[in-house]
């Protein structure tokens, strides 16, 4: 299978709105960068969407994506749900319910900030999605792949992290207990948030993450969910360990 990252930014996006620091203004395609979202394509032709933030509908145009097999959710923060309205278009395609996959607290969320999704009408043309409540414990299966959630915490608030086959997905996490960065083990490709190099209330930062990946211990990692206070693309990639890499909008990875 593999990974196509849609996105690889924060919840402002780089470049952020009226910011006129060195990053935000670079001409390096790498530094620009969408709501964070990935795409897992299996060798079947699956594709499996993480998040579904509000570039989603540009995200697909981009990667002229047909169809989608499921949404894992890792929470219900705007930069990461913000696009839900508009699985419509693979509604019609499909002609199905969408399938979303998430923890209690972003299933109660989802419902509340989504109400006409999934409340009685008779109004034609709105989305339509059917909720999976995960416990966090247990691995559950979208079409032919198992997928292992890993419970993390974005400051008070319990995120998921995903595990589908030789790929871990963790993003908005800042703390993850030891029996879960287990279910991470035996990776050979970690995906994991790192805001920026300084130390944040919520988020890993550059630090945390390599400290996440040293115990995870994957062949390769790359970090996502990444700010403009990070630095430039150019600059903050000589500074990574061998193995470590900034992820950028468009990249694609072969797991």
């Amino acid at each position: 299978m593999k990974i196509v990252f849609l996105g690889t930014g924060t919840s402002m996006g780089v470049p952020v709105i009226a910011c006129q620091c060195r990053v935000c203004h670079s001409e390096d395609q790498h530094d620009r960068r969408l709501r964070t979202s990935a795409l897992i394509v299996t060798d079947r032709d699956e594709n499996i969407l993480v998040d579904i933030g509000p570039d989603f509908r540009e995200q697909m145009l981009r990667e002229r994506v047909t169809h989608l097999d499921g949404i894992l959710i890792t929470h219900a923060h705007r930069d990461h749900v913000g696009g839900l309205d508009d699985i419509r278009s693979f509604n019609y395609v499909q002609h199905r319910k969408m399938d979303l996959y998430c923890n209690g607290a972003a299933k109660v969320a989802i419902e509340r900030d989504y109400h006409y999704i999934f409340t009685a009408h008779e109004f034609p043309g709105l989305p339509e999605a059917k909720i999976h409540e995960l416990s966090g414990d247990e691995a559950f299966q979208v079409g032919s792949v198992e997928v292992m959630p890993v419970k993390a915490m974005h400051k008070d608030l319990p995120v998921l992290g995903y595990r589908i086959g030789k790929l871990g997905y963790v993003t908005d996490a800042n703390h993850i207990e030891d029996k879960e960065i287990d279910k991470l083990r035996g990776v050979d490709t970690l995906v994991i948030n790192a805001l920026r190099k300084e130390k944040h209330f919520s988020h890993f930062c550059l630090p945390e993450a390599l400290e996440v990946i040293a115990k995870v211990s994957p062949r390769r990692a790359y970090l996502t969910h990444l700010s403009h206070e990070m630095g430039l693309y150019a600059e903050v990639s000589k500074e990574l360990p061998e193995n470590v890499w900034l992820a950028y909008d468009g990249l694609k990875v072969d797991i």
